[in-house]
């Protein structure tokens, strides 16, 4: 599965991005807790190397929380501050927005020693699409100033919100990877629709991921579907699955792209359990 998608809005957003680091004193960058790393695009290294760093794990109730921890000592290891966290959940985004403070105080107390003043601290919100950053932030802010959507690419420009006095945020657009010739991190951005659903074969990432749920969590699938051979190819098992459901047409040809969606969906909303899809490096 290659999949080459790049638009033009990607290439501004990047621009844009790097042209605003001067503005900004801390990053707050959001993964998805389900695939870290899949989620983080890799040009963030090159480009963040000499700014403050919190990753913030978002989607974390969907993602399985012992993974999760292992995420949190890796990123310590690496010397990154990460906090897992539902951008949905108020308590969430109050220790988000606490963590922050924690940081800019920082920033503040060596600016007075330095300056003499109180300045405002800004933080850049960054992420790919449909990562939660808006979601976040607007949790954050208590206020709903940045857009969000269930679909990639709502932010397309920046745009500033105000937390404290002292402390603003950056609402940027989702920048994608450049080029997406991994399989597997195509495949684990499709599971989460993090790529636009027009551009793929729901079928075929259906079939990938059943070939993933059938190795690592086949327990899920079964409790979700029935009993279900999981020795079988995952359109053998998409198949069946569309059979005990009834997800059928005109003569009781199974329906693959609706149980295709149905399967996708069930993992998105996370009605098959708390799944990870990536684990730490060793």
């Amino acid at each position: 599965m290659n999949i080459n998608w790049y638009p033009g809005h990607m290439a501004k957003a990047k621009r844009l991005i790097s042209e605003s680091l001067k503005l900004v004193d801390i990053i707050l960058e959001i993964r998805d807790a389900r695939i870290p790393i899949s989620s983080a695009n890799p040009d963030f290294d090159d480009l963040f190397i000499n700014k403050s760093r919190i990753v913030f794990l978002n989607k974390s109730d969907l993602a399985n929380s012992s993974i999760t921890k292992a995420w949190v000592d890796w990123f310590a290891a690496q010397g990154i501050k990460a906090v897992p966290i539902n951008s949905l959940d108020p308590k969430d985004t109050t220790k988000a927005k606490n963590t922050i403070l924690d940081t800019a105080k920082e920033f503040h107390e060596n600016i007075r020693k330095r300056k003499g003043i109180k300045k405002t601290i800004r933080g850049m919100v960054i992420g790919i699409p449909n990562v939660g950053k808006s979601a976040f932030i607007n949790g954050v802010a208590g206020t709903k100033k940045a857009k969000t959507g269930n679909k990639p690419g709502v932010t397309r420009t920046k745009q500033w919100i105000k937390v404290t006095p002292y402390l603003e945020l950056l609402d940027t657009p989702g920048l994608l990877w450049p080029r997406l010739d991994q399989r597997e991190v195509a495949l684990n951005l499709a599971y989460t629709r993090t790529i636009k659903e027009e551009i793929l074969d729901t079928e075929e990432v259906a079939h990938y991921f059943l070939e993933k749920a059938k190795v690592e969590f086949p327990e899920a699938i079964v409790g979700r579907y029935g009993e279900l051979d999981m020795q079988l190819k995952g359109y053998e098992i998409l198949e069946n699955i569309c059979l005990q459901k009834g997800w059928v047409q005109a003569g009781g040809v199974p329906d693959l792209e609706r149980g295709s969606r149905h399967v996708l969906d069930d993992f998105q909303q996370g009605r098959l359990g708390r799944l990870t899809l990536e684990n730490p490096p060793k």
